[in-house]
């Protein structure tokens, strides 16, 4: 029988702030369509502006080059998939003209099947390595930069292990190719400090429900002048870029939690990163044959990815979870896989291991009592299944 409730699953989804929930209920008179003329029109419009002031300060960017979507998923589809249409594909390639894109090897599926999609369509696309830390090789990078590369989709922060990878420099060196630059920053925004400007990136997608805000609301930074093409058309809405009627309690919520961020961010990293700490040396000390695949340094605060030696992944996680611990194997949008992490297995994790992965990722109400439980509970329960795996 479970003892208590813990979760440590917040890089697949985060529960609403109480403050976001409170201004949500609030709004639910709110139900007149946002593009209309009238007065409860012209209400429901205002209320989305005041939050997509919060929504573009929590990234340092100008409130009028972010426009809301429907999901991170949306706003990383958005951008890869102009390629279909600014680089004259599909058919013949004219000389010169700017049509291949570069992303990772350990991008969210988000950008990895669309990368495939496009390059089923004609468009040439180049996964560059990452080093044992999840780290983009630099080296390759400048490799594949040509006079050819229209666009470069590099993940801020890794979503499986947390690795934070290093923008800046990145988008120096494409903007050097005469490339854009898009970062994936759906796990970054809320969990480090974001500011569009210091970045230098022509494009960044985040989410509502990855920072305490609601689900089905995501928001899309793009840099003045630069491309912009709509992935779903029909409507006037977000200056033509996006069509659809206004998520207008969606978009109340992700903005109060912007606010919020704004306001407790720094507290509540330092408080993760102790907590990660102290999870990491309690497993340490209390279970053998492990690797931790979550760098020291350049890691998102609340992200601990951790291979345990002679145990299954999905084995540890029902395990914990009839003790009420909810963890993750992987990427939420991966689940149900049978193939191990192709994270891991790009930083070097042999796929045995990459089986027996658990990731803890802590977030809005974690605390030292979470941890001392999951500490109380995860030895015994890898003792029981490593006896049982030795049996058969």
């Amino acid at each position: 029988m479970r003892n208590r409730i813990v979760y440590m699953d917040h890089n697949a989804t985060t529960p609403l702030h109480p403050e976001v929930a409170a201004i949500m209920r609030e709004s639910l008179s709110l139900f007149s369509n946002a593009s209309s003329m009238h007065t409860m029109g012209r209400k429901a419009a205002g209320r989305i502006e005041e939050a997509r002031q919060f929504t573009a300060e929590v990234i340092g960017a100008p409130a009028d080059q972010v426009f809301f979507t429907g999901s991170g998923s949306e706003s990383n589809n958005m951008v890869l998939k102009q390629l279909l249409f600014t680089s004259g594909v599909p058919g013949p390639v004219p000389s010169g003209e700017r049509i291949e894109l570069i992303t990772s090897v350990i991008e969210h599926p988000s950008i990895m099947e669309t990368a495939k999609f496009l390059a089923k369509q004609g468009v040439t696309v180049h996964f560059i390595p990452v080093d044992e830390n999840g780290q983009v090789s630099i080296n390759k990078l400048k490799e594949r930069l040509s006079d050819r590369t229209a666009l470069v989709s590099i993940m801020m922060a890794n979503n499986e292990i947390g690795t934070i990878e290093e923008i800046f420099a990145i988008t120096k060196l494409v903007h050097e190719a005469g490339s854009l630059m898009h970062t994936d920053a759906v796990q970054a925004v809320g969990k480090i400090p974001v500011n569009v400007e210091d970045l230098g990136v022509d494009y960044l997608s985040y989410s509502g429900h990855k920072l305490n805000g609601p689900k089905g609301v995501g928001a899309l930074y793009i840099r003045e002048r630069v491309p912009a093409i709509p992935l779903i058309h029909g409507g006037h809405q977000e200056r033509g870029l996006r069509a659809g009627t206004y998520n207008t309690l969606g978009i109340i919520g992700m903005g109060k939690a912007a606010e919020i961020i704004l306001r407790d961010g720094e507290k509540e990293r330092v408080k993760l990163k102790k907590l990660r700490e102290m999870l990491k040396k309690g497993i340490q000390e209390s279970i053998p044959d492990i690797i931790i695949n979550s760098g020291q340094d350049r890691c998102l605060p609340g992200t601990l990815n951790i291979s345990f030696k002679g145990a299954e992944g999905e084995s540890i996680l029902l395990y914990l979870d009839l003790e009420g611990i909810m963890v993750s194997t992987g990427s939420a949008c991966a689940s149900g896989s049978l193939d191990p992490s192709h994270v891991l297995l790009a930083i070097g994790v042999n796929p045995e291991l990459a089986h027996g992965s658990i990731r803890f990722s802590l977030g809005l109400g974690s605390s030292e009592e979470d941890v001392d439980y999951v500490l109380e509970k995860l030895p015994g329960i890898m003792s029981k299944i490593r006896k049982m795996s030795t049996l058969y």
